[in-house]
């Protein structure tokens, strides 16, 4: 495609949207204002804002957007079966009460046109037993059971128009976690410091609010000994803010929970008064408008909000925290020269209780027996729970800590524009890796696994050649929704009478380039058979997910293969019902049904010559039934004399590099999908949206 046609699609895309007359200042100023380009690399970003929202998952918000994994992701994971849906999808769930109608829940839409107070719903349980219990190990099979209903609902393009218009206007990421399965301080404690002190050598592991003030000292330790990332920054001499009103920043500056910080309050040394000065003082979003305009802004921002404005469930409402992010974005870009070396990521710290569907990447669980279900090439012992303080979360020992469900992610820049999707696996130490990327203060504290898994957002931007044409964003005003909302009540959602699939909508829009290169294919030796997942990636690890369907009740066997590696999950030759269902990032799959013994198949992800590499394993001719799931590419049947490899060019021009095949031989059937990565910029998914499914697909 084209720089004119690329244009033309985006251009399409928004119109599609519905652009709108008025347009909120701020973003159309942040739109218009180039890059300042010096080297055409990271180092040209002098500012990075970082402003961390309360309590929102992705598809809660972006569930129901074009062109990212949401409800229409045809390879939702399977859940274990019910008596009312024994082939369901994890879309589906049962009712937080056993024998309540209806007995089944799919996410459904709070239609604020019709009730503007679903703007306002009840919050969810958000700790760490409810947490580890929804998740449970990565089977997600009884969310609102410990959720509550509520926890289903979800928002779409026209209840929150300035939401997706700034997704639609910059970049989101569609693969972001939060780091743990937990509350607020233990996730906001990752993106100030790495870490939640899980080997608890520091007065952690973290597991709760406890230490959200100064005064607070619930194990009365006296507070966290580790050391913070904004100590570091000042070591090096790199500058920085934390912008909050200290009488109203709803206890969401983790900080405040550390010793060092306790100490420096009030303190009269140099240091800790600068310590103070710039973590625990107020400094209000004028101050930060004030320090743009003055050309002070410092080279690492981090903004807390106040209640009203955090989108919490509950205490606030999109609308106010979309009135809010526009007055940041107001205040950013309120000097042109320092919006132009500048870089605002608006994340949310933790899901709530409320529902993603994506199964988040984690280590492999441990079994009773000290084994693993799974297995890692990355060392991850520091990512367990092992250390409990109270008989509710000793239940959990031995569970990993994350990654945490998804929650939005917007990053918003220069050198960001034009709607793109981001689908690296990310989490929030991927803030600290690009402040280190940047600034060069290394952060210690962040675990080797988590390094390996997860990105550091360069991938989200295109430093080299940034896009200059100013886009059109519908983004209405927010102020008046926002009072509005303010002076809402939390309701109850209504639970339809009966489970229905979440739409999403169709369409594309253009996405950052993703460094996974990944495949499975079966694995014949003397010790039998098995299915090797492999990782041709040179910079990141990936975490595949493996289902199996007559099992569902154990859970999936996680394996977390380092760059260039590969492991092997073991399959029996004997077994002709073998049905495995394989999930890794990047809307890679496979699914292997029947027998074991036919053929093996592998792809060859070189991009300039996509292939299909099938062998037949059988001693005798075989013929291999060829179809295409997704892309209207016809059959075709292919015939192998007994031992011989058969290489068959993918030409994937017109699907942007996403394929989706199925092989089929006497009881052996093979699905292989996913996307080829060529290190540019491509396009979502063009099969992808429309009902989630509420059934596992048939082979």
């Amino acid at each position: 495609m084209t720089q004119q046609d690329r244009r033309s699609f985006i251009r399409a895309m928004m119109a599609s949207a519905g652009a709108a007359a008025a347009f909120t200042p701020a973003i159309a100023r942040a739109l218009d204002i180039p890059a300042d380009r010096r080297t055409g690399t990271l180092m040209d970003v002098g500012h990075v804002v970082i402003l961390t929202q309360e309590n929102r998952a992705f598809d809660h918000y972006f569930g129901a957007m074009r062109g990212v994994t949401g409800f229409g992701d045809r390879f939702a994971i399977p859940a274990p079966p019910l008596p009312e849906a024994p082939d369901r999808t994890v879309l589906v769930q049962p009712n937080e009460t056993p024998g309540a109608s209806p007995a089944l829940i799919a996410p459904f839409r709070l239609d604020t046109a019709a009730d503007f107070r679903l703007y306002r719903p009840l919050g969810t349980p958000h700790g760490f037993t409810d947490s580890q219990a929804a998740w449970d190990n990565g089977r997600m099979g009884a969310w609102p059971r410990f959720k509550q209903n509520q926890s289903m609902a979800h928002f779409t393009r026209a209840d929150l128009p300035f939401q997706y218009s700034l997704a639609e206007a910059f970049t989101l990421c569609d693969a972001y976690h939060c780091a743990l399965h937990l509350s607020t301080n233990p996730n906001r404690l990752y993106i100030w410091t790495g870490t939640h002190d899980p080997l608890g050598r520091a007065n952690g592991p973290a597991i709760d609010n406890g230490y959200d003030s100064l005064d607070a000292d619930p194990l009365q330790h006296g507070g966290y000994l580790w050391t913070t990332y904004p100590e570091r920054l000042m070591a090096a001499g790199i500058g920085f803010q934390i912008y909050q009103d200290m009488d109203d920043n709803f206890t969401d500056n983790p900080l405040v929970g550390f010793q060092t910080y306790r100490r420096a309050h009030g303190a009269a040394s140099a240091a800790a008064a600068l310590l103070t000065r710039r973590t625990m003082t107020t400094r209000t979003l004028d101050d930060l408008r004030q320090d743009v305009v003055d050309a002070r802004l410092p080279e690492v921002s981090w903004i807390v909000s106040s209640a009203a404005m955090s989108e919490h469930p509950s205490v606030s409402t999109p609308l106010q925290g979309a009135d809010y992010t526009a007055r940041v974005l107001d205040a950013l870009t309120a000097n042109p020269e320092v919006w132009a070396r500048t870089v605002l990521l608006v994340n949310f710290d933790e899901n709530d209780g409320l529902f993603d569907h994506m199964p988040p990447p984690a280590p492999p669980a441990r079994s009773g027996d000290g084994g693993t279900h799974g297995a890692t090439t990355i060392p991850a012992d520091d990512e367990y729970h092992t250390r409990s303080r109270t008989a509710a979360d000793a239940a959990y020992l031995g569970r990993p800590y994350g990654l945490g469900p998804r929650v939005p992610m917007y990053v918003i820049s220069p050198w960001s524009k034009g709607g793109h999707v981001a689908s690296e696996v990310f989490d929030h130490t991927s803030i600290l890796r690009f402040l280190e990327a940047r600034f060069g203060v290394h952060e210690p504290n962040i675990s080797a696994w988590r390094r390996a898994v997860c990105g550091d957002l360069t991938s989200c931007f295109d430093f080299s050649a940034p896009e200059s044409e100013a886009f059109m964003a519908a983004l209405p005003p927010t102020e008046a929704l926002s009072v509005r909302a303010a002076a809402l009540e939390e309701v109850h959602p209504p639970v339809p009478d009966q489970a229905a699939a979440p739409v999403q909508e169709t369409g594309q829009r253009p996405r950052r380039p993703t460094p996974y290169a990944l495949d499975a294919r079966l694995k014949r030796g003397g010790g039998g058979a098995a299915l090797m997942l492999v990782n041709r990636s040179s910079e990141r690890a990936a975490v595949f997910h493996v289902y199996d369907m007559r099992r569902l009740d154990e859970g999936p066997a996680r394996y977390t293969v380092g760059a260039g590696r590969d492991l092997t999950h073991p399959l029996s030759d004997q077994d002709a019902a073998t049905d495995l269902f394989v999930l890794g990032p990047n809307g890679f799959h496979r699914r292997l049904t029947g027998r074991c013994d036919r053929f093996c198949a592998g792809l060859e992800s070189n991009p300039a010559a996509p292939a299909l590499s099938i062998k037949n394993l059988t001693e005798s001719d075989l013929t291999i039934d060829l179809t295409d799931r997704a892309y209207g590419v016809s059959p075709a049947i292919v015939r192998l004399a007994a031992g011989e490899v058969r290489r068959l060019a993918l030409d994937l021009s017109s699907s942007h590099g996403w394929y989706d095949r199925q092989l089929s031989a006497e009881g052996q059937t093979w699905r292989m999908a996913g996307h080829i990565e060529d290190g540019k910029r491509s396009y979502s998914d063009p099969a992808a949206g429309g009902p989630g499914p509420l059934r596992v697909a048939q082979v």
